[in-house]
């Protein structure tokens, strides 16, 4: 018996506010490093180079995780694999707060990694699940402010914890909310209506991997490929933005901390904007709108550097522009069009390749990041950014030529 209408809404609002609060609630678990990296260097002398490499070990446990996660999430159960990965996450955060050693802050964090890297996939299958394509791209773009406002709220929250409590209290307390929310999930999270929310047709391949079927479609590379450049500098500014800002531009720990939210807080306004006119004017191939997009990035990185050395003012509006023109592309290629993709049976594989190759690209930002900005400086690696802006723009033009996508 299918849900009558009411019901319906109530279970799709359920399931849109419980898996967009888990994503928002991994960074808790996730951006408090980038935070305490200077008190890290300054009290226990954890270097720049250390620093970097520990950022490697997340990411290349992360990008990973992204296919391993993706293909276990469509055969064993979105629901599952979110709340154990949250509650593994938890307890590797508490892990790296109440360590002092180099060593274990890497491990710690390569298994929060590994455990972080189930929230994208799975979280994206459930909403493909409740959600058809008519209004895809507002819905995602909508919903997709989670990694905005959670990597703000949990950039806030640690600069916070950082000043008023130490560096050790930026993990434990995060720890604890991240857990509370992944019980919450295990708990409440219906994954798919009963019957399912579209009879859409299965996706193309064999019906025994979803997994294997999204690796042979050309798209899903392609799309994985320009997500790549996208997802290095995503993650470079996540990870460095307040140590940039204090090194570079001589804030201190808690404004650096502060100031460097304006990079999400642009990406909440560039997500729900973006997904509002992919679907208004481009329904047919939403990339067409994803390519100048991209190529504008490119320029605002350009000109962020330019201005950021005038005062705090422009850096936030910099940032601001960088976040809105990063993210709104962000959110249609690694969301909706991962859904269009994969379609119900393949959601989560499709999202996990997607995000796994651009989680290549962020896993390889930790020592570039950290040998251009100590060989060249910080003007050298903006310039990189801008080069892979505009090599992600190219990558994308097979897929917008289409007449639909």
């Amino acid at each position: 018996m299918s849900l009558s209408a009411d019901p319906r809404r109530r279970l799709q609002a359920r399931a849109f506010g419980l898996t967009w609060l888990s994503y928002a609630s991994y960074y808790l678990c996730r951006k408090n490093l980038s935070v305490v990296k200077s008190r890290l260097d300054d009290e226990l002398h954890v270097g720049v180079t250390t620093l970097g490499a520990i950022d490697t070990a997340y990411l290349v446990a992360y990008a990973g995780g992204q296919f391993l996660n993706g293909a276990l999430g469509d055969r064993w159960g979105a629901r599952r694999m979110i709340a154990a990965g949250m509650l593994a996450s938890a307890a590797a955060c508490v892990v790296f707060g109440a360590a002092s050693s180099a060593w274990v802050f890497a491990i710690a964090f390569g298994l929060n990694g590994l455990f972080q890297s189930t929230g994208w996939p799975n979280n994206v299958k459930v909403m493909g699940a409740w959600f058809g394509r008519r209004l895809r791209g507002r819905i995602m773009g909508l919903w997709s402010t989670n990694y905005q406002i959670g990597g703000l709220a949990a950039t806030a929250l640690a600069a916070f914890l950082l000043v008023r409590f130490g560096w050790r209290a930026a993990f434990l307390l995060p720890a604890i909310a991240t857990a509370l929310v992944g019980v919450a999930v295990g708990v409440f999270l219906i994954e798919a209506p009963e019957p399912e929310a579209e009879a859409e047709a299965s996706a193309p391949g064999s019906p025994a991997s979803p997994f294997a079927s999204m690796l042979r479609l050309p798209a899903v590379w392609i799309l994985g490929g320009a997500y790549f450049g996208l997802k290095l500098i995503r993650y470079s500014l996540l990870f460095w933005l307040p140590f940039f800002l204090r090194r570079s531009l001589g804030y201190d720990d808690g404004t650096a901390g502060y100031v460097s939210t304006a990079f999400e807080a642009g990406g909440i306004a560039g997500a729900i904007l973006v997904g509002w006119v992919a679907d208004r004017w481009f329904t047919a191939n939403p990339l067409r709108l994803v390519v100048p997009l991209v190529l504008a990035l490119g320029g605002a990185l350009f000109t962020l550097r330019l201005v950021a050395p005038s005062g705090t003012a422009a850096t936030i509006a910099g940032l601001a522009a960088v976040g809105f023109l990063l993210f709104g592309p962000d959110t249609l290629i690694s969301g909706a069009a991962a859904q269009n993709l994969g379609r119900e049976r393949a959601t989560a594989s499709a999202a996990g390749i997607i995000n796994g190759f651009g989680s290549v690209g962020a896993a390889s930002q930790g020592m570039l990041t950290a040998a251009i900005a100590q060989r060249w400086g910080w003007d050298a690696l903006f310039l990189c950014f801008v080069g892979f802006a505009v090599l992600s723009a190219l990558a994308l033009l097979p897929l917008a030529w289409r007449r639909s996508f």
